[in-house]
């Protein structure tokens, strides 16, 4: 039997890796799997594992308010090299580009433990854009003895940084994986939710936007909101919904200058099948997540990345995303495109570029090969 630990910290990492915990728990003959949570973003990642009916064995209470990216580097790995210490781990699994996935790298090579990287190879080559990220990202796969490549676009990004062909395996994005997760019960509680506690008409004219990242902080989120506040009064008829994240640099500016709009509603973060639930029912999406460029797709629903770069080119070139960056005009032409039209004229054609939900699946059996 092989002890692998899963280490994530935020929620995007538990929505992807879930599918691979899940799938790997369903063989405990073979894998004793230890799940490892950093709490990099506390109460959306403990929310989401529950969503799963999962549970972390070890939990780190690692952020602290305000910090900077070297103290909670430095509190990450301190809390990982401890575990590390106390339990016989075999292989270690992290997802993505986060702090977290970097510091469990980073512990796992301290310690000559394998690292297996979780959508591995994206690629936007500044390294300020997405900021830290791509920087992150680069680094794990120095490291990294496998590498599940969500596309062959991926691959080719790793086969350029002379990374071993043996090593690297498409398989699919794993956020596919876990939209096929979701129950008709789920998304029926979905629609309750919105529509009879939040008092949201859910119908053909609403419009999702996300917006989080460090570089859109300062003066891109002025000019983002801006772009909001001009579409939310010209198209009034219209319902637009925003998750705040609870970082203050972005929810304090949101809820002062958008508060006072009527079709704007302004939520706490929402749990993953409340999200899934808007974008599957979204007429446009406007984000700078890296998720939701993965999973919209597959509800053929317009989005725009308010993002000047992005290592998830597939989408732009399928023209299934758009990237409009933190730019007020490219925001409101692109925007206007679709809301000026009917929901049923501005569905995407295309097909999702990031996978068919089987990558879980995949990822198990390259796992159990490489042990074999």
């Amino acid at each position: 039997m092989k002890n692998i630990i899963f280490i994530f910290g935020t929620r995007p990492e538990i929505i992807k890796l879930a599918p691979v915990i899940l799938e790997l728990k369903k063989y405990p003959q073979d894998y004793n799997v230890i799940i490892c949570n950093t709490e990099q973003q506390k109460e959306l990642s403990n929310q989401t594992l529950a969503y799963f009916g999962l549970k972390a064995d070890i939990n780190l209470d690692c952020m602290r308010e305000n910090q900077s990216l070297s103290s909670v580097q430095a509190r990450i790995l301190t809390s990982l090299d401890k575990v590390f210490q106390e339990n016989k781990i075999d292989a270690t699994i992290v997802q993505g580009d986060t702090m977290t996935v970097l510091c469990g790298a980073l512990t796992s090579f301290y310690h000559k433990i394998p690292v297996f990287h979780v959508e591995a190879g994206l690629r936007s080559y500044d390294i300020y854009e997405p900021f830290p990220e791509e920087v992150m990202r680069q680094m794990t796969s120095r490291v990294a003895a496998l590498h599940f490549a969500p596309t062959d676009v991926n691959k080719k990004a790793l086969l350029k940084e002379d990374i071993s062909e043996n090593k690297i395996h498409v398989v699919g994005n794993t956020v596919i994986d876990a939209l096929f997760c979701l129950s008709d019960e789920v998304i029926e509680n979905s629609r309750k939710f919105f529509e009879e506690e939040k008092g949201i008409k859910i119908d053909d004219k609403l419009v999702l936007i996300t917006a989080h990242r460090r570089e859109n902080h300062g003066e891109r989120i002025d000019r983002i909101i801006e772009a909001i506040s001009y579409l939310a009064k010209k198209y009034s008829d219209h319902t637009f919904v925003i998750p705040v994240h609870p970082n203050p640099n972005v929810k304090n500016k949101i809820h002062e200058r958008l508060g006072m709009f009527e079709n704007i509603n302004l939520l706490t973060p929402l749990d993953y099948p409340y999200l899934v639930y808007l974008m599957k029912n979204a007429k446009l999406i406007l984000t700078d997540s890296g998720g939701i460029q993965e999973e919209a797709p597959s509800f053929a629903c317009p989005t725009l990345v308010m993002r000047y770069e992005t290592e998830r080119k597939e989408g732009i070139e399928a023209g299934v995303s758009k990237l409009v960056g933190a730019d007020y005009d490219k925001i409101l032409l692109e925007s206007e495109k679709v809301l000026a039209d009917s929901k049923e004229n501005t569905r995407l054609k295309a097909q999702n570029p990031y996978g068919d939900g089987t990558a879980s699946i995949k990822i198990e059996k390259i796992i159990r090969n490489y042990f074999e």
